[in-house]
């Protein structure tokens, strides 16, 4: 399956939206989205996965990579996580911990953290 991609402002933060699989294949595609907006000065990036279907260890690598990229420019990244098999992969491997999620896109839009 492919992974298409939506980017808009909302609220002070970009808010990139995947849709599809992110795997081995589509991983690079979300990174290459990801790697300028985590650049900037303080970025505020919120990633709505509710249109993904599946994600692999391929797109928790770009994930911890941008999440690298926004703490070293004092910024914020959350996730938006709908599917209960999609935050089990966060939870299985810690990265709930490290990374905010949250169950709907007005939910991290309105967090404080």
């Amino acid at each position: 399956m492919d992974l298409s991609l939506t980017t808009r402002e909302e609220s002070g933060f970009t808010v990139v939206a995947p849709a599809g699989e992110v795997d081995v294949f589509t991983a690079p595609k979300l990174d290459e989205a990801l790697a300028p907006l985590t650049s900037q000065q303080q970025p505020r990036i919120i990633v709505d996965f509710t249109g993904v279907d599946f994600l692999d260890s391929s797109g928790l690598g770009v994930l911890v990579k941008a999440l690298k990229r926004v703490r070293d420019h004092d910024g914020t990244l959350r996730l938006v996580v709908t599917s209960d098999r999609i935050a089990k992969v966060f939870r299985v491997t810690g990265l709930d911990a490290v990374i905010p999620l949250y169950d709907t896109l007005p939910d991290a839009l309105a967090a404080t953290d």
